[in-house]
């Protein structure tokens, strides 16, 4: 939350003239609700299940396709195992940079950055090919590292270590 991928996945999905799945929407659609108001009425564990089905029906219909993910995603195990057949992005920021942009729209549950990354941490540093410190870097700048990203050629090992 609050990482810029919305933004970031716009312009990557253009670009490649691909389609943009992005969490949110399909909560609105599938749900009724933002993250926040489903946190709310059905908690944060059925929040989090929702999240991960949006994630794991993306992948798994094999047509390529920009999926901006909840980070809460990666928590559960089959989509850890899905993503491997990705290129997957971790849009990171200081904790504090994220607590001020998660307090920005009304949309958002009211998690605590350093909660979730205490959790989700080594998750994504397992199932990420590209780190980008969205601190320092505006969605157009991610957009253009995680192009450069994709056309480069694979590195001779299995999953890359996160690069910033």
């Amino acid at each position: 939350m609050g990482s810029g991928k919305t933004s970031a996945g716009r312009l990557i999905s253009e670009a490649l003239g691909v389609p943009l799945r992005d969490s949110d929407p399909f909560l609105r659609a599938t749900y009724g609700g933002s993250a926040a108001e489903i946190a709310a009425r059905d908690g944060v564990d059925v929040l989090h299940a929702r999240e991960a089905e949006h994630v794991l029906a993306e992948l798994g219909d094999g047509q390529p396709k920009v999926i901006t993910a909840a980070s809460s995603s990666v928590e559960d195990p089959r989509v850890r195992a899905a993503l491997d057949a990705a290129f997957v992005v971790w849009l990171d920021a200081p904790d504090e940079v994220l607590a001020e942009r998660m307090r920005s729209g009304d949309h958002r549950p009211a998690f605590g950055p350093a909660a979730m990354r205490a959790r989700r941490e080594p998750y994504f540093r397992e199932v990420a090919d590209l780190r980008c410190d969205v601190s320092a870097m505006r969605p157009d700048a991610v957009a253009a590292a995680v192009l450069r990203g994709i056309r480069s050629p694979a590195p001779d090992q299995d999953r890359p270590a996160p690069r910033d």
